[in-house]
């Protein structure tokens, strides 16, 4: 008479008066499938307990890892992207923008910010991956650009956490030229002899990697990160040979020299903090 219970493993038997879970209460990890409450998940830094798969996170949470007291103060919080080429693709540009502020809550695919990490005054960037693919257009580059002039200012550490799909195409040659921008601030820095920590996270890829992401004085990335220019596909087509196991992965970037060390989520605050203090000291 036990047929119809369906213990075996696999086996499904859908209920009368299926009750609707409200949106957002669980999170199941896509690398190994694990279910856990989503207040678990944000505990554990959405992280995965099971198999330490990273989620990605935009600058909001990355702030509240980071900054001592979930205290920060954010750096020019009003600017916002033009559309200097009058540009539409399957939709106009300008619509693509406003619909993008709706759904994320933020101005753009960038947000600075200053505070302390265990006591000590830092600014950190950090990039918003769910703002149009984390696509570096105008504004990233003039948010990264006035971070960069509070930490000269002030004489601060620079932080950027990258994310990013690469270049905004819908600026054309503006996107293009913030690579250029970005890097000859990032000198200024050099030449003050200020701290610059770049974190990379998945994914962090294109005109980002080719500019900024990979230009600090400590290049450091979260576990299993996607970290190169073109993505793997598009390398595999045009030298039209099989890619080495794990290919553009954090580890195989450490593995040749790209990178100094690799920190989980958890380890990051500590991490960053004691780079900073060996700078300092």
């Amino acid at each position: 008479m036990g047929w119809f219970k369906r213990i075996k493993e696999g086996i499904k038997t859908p209920t009368q008066g299926k009750k609707e879970t409200p949106e957002g209460l669980w999170y199941q990890c896509p690398k190994c499938g694990k279910v856990v409450a989503s207040e678990d998940h944000k505990e554990t830094l959405w992280v995965c307990e099971g198999c330490s798969h990273h989620e990605r996170i935009n600058a909001k949470e990355y702030f509240h890892v980071i900054f001592d007291n979930d205290k920060y103060t954010e750096i020019a919080p009003n600017i916002y992207s033009g559309d200097p080429l009058n540009f539409t693709d399957t939709k106009k540009y300008v619509t693509r923008l406003e619909d993008s502020i709706l759904k994320t809550g933020v101005n753009d695919a960038a947000t600075s910010a200053f505070g302390k990490i265990e006591g000590i005054d830092i600014v950190v960037v950090a990039m918003n991956f769910n703002f149009i693919g984390g696509s570096m257009g105008s504004v990233v580059g003039e948010k990264i650009s006035r971070a960069i002039d509070h930490s000269l200012k002030y004489h601060k550490p620079l932080i950027i956490i990258s994310k990013s799909g690469g270049a905004r195409m819908m600026e054309a040659a503006f996107s293009l030229m913030q690579m250029a921008k970005t890097s000859a601030k990032l000198t200024l820095l050099a030449k003050q002899k200020i701290p610059y920590i770049s974190l990379m996270t998945d994914p962090t890829t294109g005109g980002v990697t080719a500019s900024f992401a990979m230009l600090g004085d400590v290049n450091i990335a979260e576990p299993g990160a996607l970290i190169g220019f073109a993505g793997p596909r598009v390398v595999k087509e045009t030298i039209k040979k099989d890619l080495p196991k794990g290919f553009q992965t954090a580890e195989f970037v450490l593995d040749h020299g790209f990178l100094d060390y690799i920190v989980e989520r958890k380890n990051l605050k500590a991490k960053i903090a004691q780079t900073i203090k060996l700078f300092l000291n």
